[in-house]
């Protein structure tokens, strides 16, 4: 454990050291890739620079130049790869790599901490092909998360104990594994999309949230990101949306029940008992009016239904008593996202704040979290001259089942956790974001000891 802990440490310090030493280095005029990464195809390419302000005389052998790579403009830390990586955009190919580094340390309560600090992280390597770009097929493509890979399961487990990880990126040790694809079909004039594949339904699909929805982009803390009531999942599935309007659709999706992390899903999926979770969603995409502009919105509504046999809170007085099973579960969510005030008039510009919400309910019988809640905002350009960075604070709530409580442990009642972050853009590429928690009664319990997590994280856009 030291010396992974150790290794990773470094590997921090020497990724930065990287970057300050590319930085420095001069970049030869022969060798001046593009400029600033992938372009939209959509885009005008960027223009040139010469060596002087006059116009040069034409040449059929002359060779324009192009702008320097800038190491702190570039959206990407490898740039255009000397103007590859446009050309494989342009012909449908386009691939990302994202580099999460975390640190947090437990300063007070939860369950220890005695050396309760922590280094994790993870890597993502995606990979997108538009079949219409490469001539195959018009309005569809193929997406594949070819290399996941994590380090560390964090400080929760050992020293928080929270029902709600304190860092979701945290996913112990586990070496590169795909975990998720699909192919996307579009149809009626784009109407109409339809996924087919191993699918993610957090994130991608449903309840997703422009504010709070990612662990490497948005809030760290579980309950902060995801409705804990709603049993999301990876697995081989399919999913339909409908769009007739623009500001409206609905939704809805088969996944396997059975799924296990880090296996292909075939191997549950059309073996056995063929169990299949649905999902179902509603919702709207107003723009209310402002002076500065139209300013977005969502409203949601969905259900869900979970096959799998779960185990019904009954005290069975030393077994003396029948355990109960049943399956067939249900249960709803909604959630809301809006921006409410707009800081400038450019319909492309985002800076401005936002407002989030999300509540869900489920069974007590066989749910630990029968209630979940959140709410928060999200502020961007919140400090003159720093346009993209955003700074954001949640407050969400886990309500432990009233069944769970009465049939095996009448001290526990609810948990909540309170999240601040502020992500600094050190460069379009490079992200540090330090954050605070604040967890009451970790775990749910009265008797639990209130919680105060610190750490940094940072991202990297290779």
């Amino acid at each position: 454990m030291k010396i992974r802990k150790t290794r990773n440490r470094y590997a921090a310090i020497g990724l930065m050291a990287i970057v300050h030493i590319v930085n420095a280095l001069p970049t030869p005029a022969s060798a001046q890739p593009n400029t600033a990464g992938p372009q939209n195809p959509s885009e005008p390419p960027p223009a040139v620079s010469g060596a002087s302000t006059a116009p040069a005389p034409a040449s059929a052998d002359a060779t324009p130049s192009v702008k320097a790579f800038d190491l702190w403009t570039s959206p990407t830390l490898t740039g255009d790869w000397g103007g590859l990586r446009k050309t494989l955009a342009d012909d449908g190919v386009e691939m990302t790599l994202y580099y999460n580094q975390q640190f947090q340390k437990n300063f007070r309560g939860g369950l220890d901490t005695h050396h309760a600090q922590r280094f994790s992280g993870s890597y993502d390597l995606s990979l997108m092909f538009d079949f219409e770009k490469m001539g195959l097929m018009d309005d569809a493509g193929f997406f594949l998360r070819g290399a996941k890979g994590t380090w560390s399961d964090g400080i929760n487990p050992n020293k928080v104990g929270a029902i709600n990880n304190v860092n979701q990126d945290a996913g112990d040790d586990h070496p590169i594994f795909i975990n998720k694809w699909w192919f996307w079909k579009k149809f009626l004039d784009n109407k109409v999309e339809l996924r087919l594949g191993l699918l993610q339904t957090n994130k991608d699909l449903f309840d997703v949230s422009p504010y709070a929805n990612h662990e490497d982009k948005d809030f760290i803390n579980r309950g902060s990101i995801r409705n804990s009531t709603i049993p999301h999942r990876n697995g081989i599935g399919a999913f339909l949306k409908v769009t007739p309007v623009e500001w409206a659709y609905v939704q809805a999706a088969v996944v396997d029940a059975q799924s296990r992390p880090r296996r292909t899903g075939f191997d549950t999926a059309f073996h056995d008992e063929r169990l299949f979770l649905g999902y179902w969603e509603a919702g709207v995409k107003p723009k209310l009016p402002s002076a500065k502009g139209e300013m977005p919105g969502g409203y949601r509504v969905g259900a869900w239904y979970d096959p799998n046999i779960k185990t019904v809170f009954r005290d069975t007085l030393g077994g003396l008593r029948l355990q109960q099973t049943r399956g067939g579960d249900v249960g709803y969510y909604l959630g809301f996202d809006q921006m409410v005030w707009k800081e400038n008039e450019n319909a492309k510009d985002s800076q401005g704040l936002g407002l989030f919400g999300r509540y869900g309910h489920a069974h007590g019988d066989v749910n630990r979290v029968t209630d979940y809640w959140s709410l928060g905002a999200s502020w961007k350009g919140l400090i003159d001259e720093r346009n993209n960075d955003v700074a954001a604070l949640a407050v969400s709530q886990v309500i432990v089942s009233d069944r769970f409580a009465d049939e095996r442990n009448q001290r526990m009642d609810r948990e909540t956790a309170y999240e601040w972050y502020y992500a600094v853009q050190v460069a379009p590429w490079y992200i540090v974001t330090p954050h605070v928690q604040f967890v009451t009664n970790p775990g749910g319990g009265k008797d639990a000891h209130d919680a105060i997590i610190a750490g940094v994280r940072m991202r990297v856009t290779f």
